[in-house]
C-alpha cells in the first residue's frame, strides 16, 4: 500500500527542515494520490524540479516514491521551473508543490538512476 500524498507531504518537510533547508507548502492537491512535484532554489536565481519517477522505475526498485529531475541540466531558472509546473496543474490540478531552499541544492528524495 502507497503512502498519502498528505502524510508523505507533511514527512518530508519536517525532513528539510530537519537538515536545515527551509521547505513549505506552495500548493495542496488531492490528499490520497496527488502526484508530487519538489522545486529546489539554490538561491542563487536557479533551482532544480523533481516530479513522479515512472512507474515501471519504481517496480524495479522496490520502494513507495521515487523521483526524477524534470530537466537534462544541472538546474534552470526559476521562471522556466514555475512555467513548467503551470503546465502540470493545467494537465493535473490535483498536483502538490513543495519548495525547498537550500544553497546546496539538496533535495532529500530518492533520485531514479
Amino acid at each position: 500500500m502507497r503512502l498519502r500524498a498528505d502524510i508523505f507531504v507533511s514527512a518530508y518537510l519536517r525532513r528539510c527542515m530537519s537538515e536545515g533547508a527551509y521547505a513549505v507548502l506552495r500548493r495542496r492537491g488531492a490528499a490520497e494520490a496527488g502526484a508530487i512535484f519538489v522545486k529546489v532554489d539554490r538561491l542563487d536565481g536557479t533551482c532544480a524540479l523533481y516530479g513522479p519517477a515512472p512507474q515501471t522505475e519504481l517496480a524495479e526498485a522496490g520502494i513507495d516514491r521515487l523521483w526524477r529531475r524534470l530537466h537534462k541540466e544541472e538546474s534552470i531558472d526559476l521562471a522556466d521551473a514555475d512555467e513548467r509546473l503551470r503546465k502540470e496543474i493545467g494537465f493535473d490540478p490535483d498536483i502538490w508543490i513543495v519548495d525547498v531552499d537550500d544553497r546546496a541544492g539538496r533535495c532529500f528524495l530518492d533520485l531514479a538512476k
